[in-house]
């Protein structure tokens, strides 16, 4: 349910590596608040999307070798053998899910939205937006839910939260992806709506129109974060719940920030004060949960 950016390479022959660990994410990765004995699991998992995810981000990279390496990533989950070092998370990901008895599905999934990354294939609408997240972020809180044996009741706000922080990221960082990638999320159809190009995003400000289409994204965020409002009293595993209800009011925190600072500025980030307020009122509403 949290959502899922060391150097990369200089050149396209060297092995990929991810580029970011846990510590740098917004949300919380197998936090204290889940069981010791699931914690490496979860690791295990966030580790693959990690490596996938990065290799797919890496503007050094060809898309064609983008594809290769993420095809490489789903064989050896697969099969559970490699023989380049940089796939051991995909090693170590399909001993985990020996060991816990889960299907492979939710890793899978993440790598068919990686390919249309590496492919730099656009978002022209939000339900296309909505179907990207349906497979880059919904099967991290469909793993969760799985691995801590929730039901089938709780996908449908899992879903919305795990859309929500996707979104919520890439509005951080809608500058540098354009800048980097030529990558945007947003849906284009509201640029051309709104008669704004989309290299307006190159700019350090945002104007009025781009201002009214990220304030437009953040609308849709909020209504995701409604939807997914009742995820902590539909999970009955009482971790998950508070790491959950905690996720739930850090993204409305930062949800809050986007809309009062420019991310075009600088990326907009929790300060430390805002992340605890919002980790405790989120601890707080999980605890009344009866």
């Amino acid at each position: 349910m949290a959502e899922f950016n060391i150097a990369p390479p200089d050149t396209g022959n060297a092995e990929p590596a991810a580029r970011k660990d846990s510590s740098g994410e917004n949300f919380p990765v197998a936090s204290r608040l889940l069981p010791k004995r699931l914690r490496p699991h979860v690791m295990a998992y966030y580790k693959f999307v990690r490596l996938a995810d990065d290799i797919a981000d890496d503007p050094d990279l060809e898309p064609e070798l983008k594809l290769s390496h993420l095809d490489a990533l789903e064989r050896a989950l697969m099969k559970g053998e490699a023989h380049s070092a940089y796939l051991q998370p995909a090693l170590d990901l399909h001993a985990s899910l020996r060991l816990t008895g889960l299907p492979d599905t939710h890793a899978r999934q993440v790598l068919q939205a990686f390919r249309r990354d590496a492919k730099n294939t656009p978002c022209r609408t939000w339900s296309d937006l909505m179907l990207y997240c349906r497979y880059s972020a919904a099967p991290v809180g469909r793993y969760l839910l799985a691995l801590h044996g929730e039901g089938h009741k709780a996908v449908g706000p899992s879903d919305a939260l795990c859309a929500a922080l996707q979104i919520l990221n890439h509005l951080q960082d809608c500058r540098e992806d354009w800048v980097d990638l030529g990558r945007c999320y947003i849906p284009r159809i509201w640029f051309e709506q709104s008669k704004v190009s989309v290299e307006r995003l190159v700019e350090r400000s945002s104007n009025e129109q781009l201002r009214a289409i990220l304030d437009r994204t953040l609308d849709q965020v909020d209504a995701l974060l409604e939807r997914a409002a009742p995820l902590p009293s539909m999970v009955k595993h009482r971790g998950l719940r508070l790491e959950s209800a905690v996720i739930l009011s850090l993204a409305r925190a930062l949800s809050r920030r986007l809309r009062r600072q420019d991310p075009l500025a600088r990326r907009v980030r929790l300060s430390a004060t805002a992340r605890v307020m919002a980790t405790v009122q989120g601890i707080a509403a999980g605890l009344s949960i009866r």
